[in-house]
């Protein structure tokens, strides 16, 4: 690959050497790194009209630097850089840098964000148990290729514009048949505003409900990106506790009876796994109208529940008044496809839209053109039911396999929908050295303990199974085996 062709080329100076002119350019760009070792060079026609001189002035030049050794010229192609410029360059020499003047002093919300404890830019989601994974069978990949093709063969004029920052009519049109269909969720498209996934619907949510200092309640433990917003954004975090039914609604109560906003994942509580009970749900709600308090539904797996029927949203149960449901294709189709979309009460879908465009004006539209196609064809929903039958059985042979080699160190926590499951420690032995012990083994099992604030941590690790195929996960369970022992 080269760059030549956008390479900044001045012309010479009226009256000075043309020939010395190109030479010294391009050679400044091959030392200065700008043009790399087996680079094409413009053509000596195609530089001469760029710089507006002779031909036979850059031909010269070229000439120059092949004698040098800086240029290669090959018959019936063109002039290249050189493949190799050992001869004329010290590749190995450091250039010579001015001194740095000091940085200045950062703002203090550069370090706040500079201090928040985000996993590395590698994070390790390839290794075993990482709940960062999904799988697509050969049937799905063939189908997303066939959308993708068609996608391009079609080419709307809406891609060569801007267009709606809510996202394009027919896929929040689809989103908000499946939503109705498949979770309850009263809304019409309109209402629907198509993000880069939940986290990103989060943060739009908090610019729009929040003023430094309101107060909020959130789960604990609780999803660590929510926590590292808010504590972003200036709110005060009340943690409330989660027990066996899900959030406690009169420990928020007690908590922060005026809260102005509540963040939950009532289907598949993160990280724990419990479902926040029918009652628990009605309380929620009953708090939020009373205080005028606004709540965010995190249903992060939506359609991964493998038994019983579903569950009915808090969205649902609302009406669509106060509850902002949050959701996420990232999870149901892979994490690399970065949409995903939030269904607004009406009273707030101008300010919601209205956020989403200043923070990153719209999604893209190939993209949605991609889901679009995928969705209507059926392959969307043929899909999930496939996912849904293989991710059971990954759960099935993952908790099987932890059962039979490891039932006296780790106690089970078999989740009816989402992708992941809990392993709570026994012996309350530290779940971080666990987690470091089986990093050392090449598994990412996910230490619980940070994820809680106030309330009383309980040692355990998050295994994701919905990135590994059932066959392997006994094999992985023996390399955690491996891991406990490494500790004993």
């Amino acid at each position: 690959m080269s760059w030549a062709d956008i390479y900044p080329w001045e012309p010479p100076a009226a009256g000075g050497p043309v020939t010395r002119h190109v030479y010294d350019q391009v050679r400044g760009a091959i030392h200065a790194g700008a043009l790399k070792p087996g680079g094409r060079l413009p053509s000596s026609r195609d530089l001469a009209a760029r710089l507006g001189v002779a031909r036979a002035s850059v031909v010269a030049a070229y000439e120059l630097l092949s004698a040098e050794g800086y240029v290669t010229a090959r018959r019936g192609s063109g002039a290249y850089v050189s493949g190799d410029l050992s001869g004329v360059l010290d590749l190995k020499a450091p250039r010579a840098e001015p001194a740095p003047e000091p940085p200045p002093e950062l703002p203090s919300r550069a370090r706040e964000l500079d201090g928040l404890a985000f996993p590395p830019p590698t994070a390790p989601e390839a290794r075993m148990f990482s709940n960062g994974r999904t799988l697509m069978d050969a049937r799905a990949l063939d189908a997303w290729a066939k959308s993708t093709r068609r996608a391009l063969r079609t080419l709307d004029p809406v891609h060569f514009g801007y267009s709606d920052p809510r996202g394009e009519p027919r896929l929040r049109a689809a989103v908000a048949d499946y939503l109705r269909a498949a979770r309850g969720v009263v809304c019409e498209p309109d209402q629907v505003i198509v993000t880069a996934g939940a986290q990103h619907a989060v943060d739009i949510a908090l610019r729009v409900l929040l003023a430094p200092g309101d107060p909020v309640w959130m789960e604990d433990p609780g999803y660590q990106p929510t926590w590292h917003a808010l504590d972003a954004a200036g709110a005060q975090t009340h943690a409330i506790p989660v027990d066996a039914s899900g959030l406690d609604v009169a420990a928020g109560v007690a908590a922060a009876p005026r809260a102005r906003l509540a963040f939950v994942t009532p289907s598949h509580q993160y990280p724990l796994g419990v479902t926040l009970t029918m009652g628990r749900r009605l309380e929620l709600l009953a708090w939020a109208r009373a205080a005028g308090a606004w709540i965010v539904e995190d249903d992060y797996s939506a359609e991964f529940r493998y038994s019983g029927p579903p569950l009915a949203s808090l969205q649902g149960l609302d009406g669509g008044e106060r509850v902002i449901y949050v959701g996420t294709l990232n999870k149901a189709l892979f994490p690399g496809l970065r949409l995903g979309y939030m269904v607004a009460p009406r009273s707030l879908v101008a300010a919601l839209a209205k956020a989403r465009a200043l923070t990153d004006r719209q999604p893209p539209t190939v993209t949605q053109a991609i889901v679009l196609d995928f969705m209507e064809s059926g392959q969307f929903a043929a899909h999930i039911r496939r996912r849904r039958l293989a991710y059971r059985a990954q759960r099935d042979a993952l908790a099987q396999a932890l059962r039979a080699r490891l039932g006296d160190r780790v106690e089970v926590d078999v989740p009816d929908q989402g992708l992941h499951l809990m392993a709570f420690l026994r012996d309350g032995q530290d779940d971080l050295a666990v987690q470091e012990a089986a990093a050392r083994r090449g598994l990412y099992a996910r230490a619980i303990s940070p994820l809680y604030r106030k309330a009383p941590a309980r040692p355990g690790l998050l295994l994701g199974f919905s990135g590994f195929p059932a066959r392997g996960m006994a094999a992985g369970v023996a390399r955690l085996a491996e891991a406990l022992a490494d500790l004993d």
